[in-house]
């Protein structure tokens, strides 16, 4: 049994590396190798040769022998479980098994207390039912730390998963949004074109009616001379007698009209930078919003646009991931741009909603939990809630309540400023130093039944001025 045993380890054992094939390869000759050893021999040496008898391989590269390794985690597994075995029937001394054993927990085995104890007096030696205690209150700690790991895995997983999801959803938003708008422009072309080639044929109509009139007189004209040319003909083709008795002059003809600027189309105007007029007034149809809202960071009570430009209520609330981004307490959301340097402004028509709140905070600020909503926690904002206005230092006593907000940002300067955009009046002010990114920050509370504003629009500007 033995030589059996040892003729099977003799057929799984590299003769490179002399250990349990790992990824075996055969050549044609029959010799395997692990996969590694043999491609750092043919590294080494000029010619793909087998390290046993030396044949020249004509393979450039070999492959796995899977059954061959199959074989081998077989044995490797085997051998282990018997090792295994073996362990356990040694907690017992063979010399006195009448004694019962001990245990010691700083080597995790079974000892004979009358061979080993001496060998152990400076560990942790304890009888196998207070070792089993042991064990099992150290198993159960384990268990329960590996079913928290699992049930923080498996909330990951659906994390992942529900992200997976909302993703499709999110590329079929946009893929429905891309199509429309491309949609729009496509007509707005057609429709352009068609005012484009009905000009040229309006100018070709206009040159006609100023030619065509000229071209008949010219040839009534031509008709009238060509009829004088053949009585002057016969005329001189009669003999004497009858020529000076019949003779008659010649009639002089009208004169001919000349041709007058503006007969050609003009095709300067129909042609002249074309594309750039079309592009022009392309821009006069579409609008340029200076923020746009992030939806990863909206939180699920949010409902915003298509556009990403407004934001109401959503009744009930969606159903989106929590990724890191977003806001799970709070009922805010942030636009999509940060800002370092430079003075930015954008508009924000509140009209009469019955809550809000609008500003900069910074980028750091916790979205998972509540925060106090302050300059040391990172927010500078207009608030309007219960009818009034307040911000993060004061409440605030305006006279003409505001149907749109000028939101501006001095990131140089350190300053954000709200006015009202009817009169240009400025609302307030915070002076501090800013040292990370700020974003737009949008509060929205419930609506009532009695407001007619539904939602926070953030209000467009030209595209041209943009262009």
């Amino acid at each position: 049994m033995a030589e059996t045993v040892s003729a099977v380890d003799d057929y799984l054992t590299c003769t490179v590396c002399l250990d349990t094939f790992k990824e075996p390869v055969t050549l044609g000759c029959s010799h395997s190798f692990c996969r590694s050893c043999l491609e750092k021999q043919w590294d080494q040496a000029e010619a793909k040769t087998c390290p046993v008898c030396k044949r020249r391989s004509s393979k450039e590269s070999v492959d796995v022998n899977f059954a061959l390794k199959q074989l081998c985690v077989s044995v490797t597994e085997k051998q282990l479980l018997e090792k295994h075995s073996s362990d356990r029937k040694a907690g017992a001394c063979g010399a006195h098994p009448e004694v019962p054993s001990l245990f010691c927990l700083d080597e995790a085995r079974a000892l004979c207390p009358v061979c080993e104890f001496s060998l152990h007096k400076k560990h942790t030696v304890v009888s196998l039912e207070q070792a089993a205690t042991r064990l099992k209150q150290q198993l159960q700690t384990e268990l329960q730390s590996l079913l928290k790991h699992r049930a923080d895995a498996q909330s990951l997983q659906q994390l992942y998963t529900n992200l997976l999801l909302h993703s499709e959803k999110q590329a079929g938003v946009c893929e429905t949004h891309i199509r429309a708008e491309f949609s729009r422009f496509r007509r707005f072309l057609q429709e352009e074109e068609e005012l484009r080639l009905k000009a040229v044929r309006e100018e070709q109509s206009r040159q006609a009616q100023t030619v065509s009139p000229e071209l008949g007189r010219i040839r009534d004209t031509l008709a009238s001379v060509e009829r004088s040319i053949q009585e002057l003909q016969t005329q001189l083709q009669r003999t004497q007698e009858d020529f000076i008795s019949s003779y008659k002059p010649a009639q002089t003809p009208q004169p001919l009209p000349q041709p007058s600027p503006g007969l050609l189309l003009n095709q300067a105007e129909l042609l002249g930078n074309l594309a750039f007029r079309v592009w022009r007034k392309m821009g006069k149809t579409v609008q340029f919003s200076p923020v746009i809202l992030d939806p990863n960071t909206a939180n699920p009570k949010l409902l915003l646009s298509e556009d990403l430009t407004s934001l109401g209520r959503a009744d009930p609330p969606l159903d989106l991931p929590d990724n890191p981004e977003r806001f799970s307490n709070c009922v805010r959301v942030l636009g999509s741009k940060g800002f370092r340097s430079g003075t930015h402004a954008w508009d924000v028509e509140v009209g009469d909603y019955p809550q809000w709140r609008i500003g900069m905070i910074k980028e750091s600020v916790n979205r998972k939990g509540e925060n106090l909503s302050s300059p040391e926690n990172g927010f500078w904002y207009l608030a309007f809630f219960n009818n009034k206005y307040v911000t993060a230092h004061r409440r605030l006593t305006i006279r003409k309540r505001p149907q749109k907000v000028r939101v501006q940002l001095n990131c140089d300067k350190g300053t954000v400023s709200f006015y009202n955009l009817s009169d240009m009046s400025l609302i307030d002010f915070y002076k501090d130093s800013f040292t990370e990114k700020l974003f737009p920050y949008f509060y929205l509370g419930p609506s009532t039944s009695d407001s007619q504003t539904k939602v926070l629009q953030i209000c467009p500007e030209p595209a041209e001025s943009h262009v």
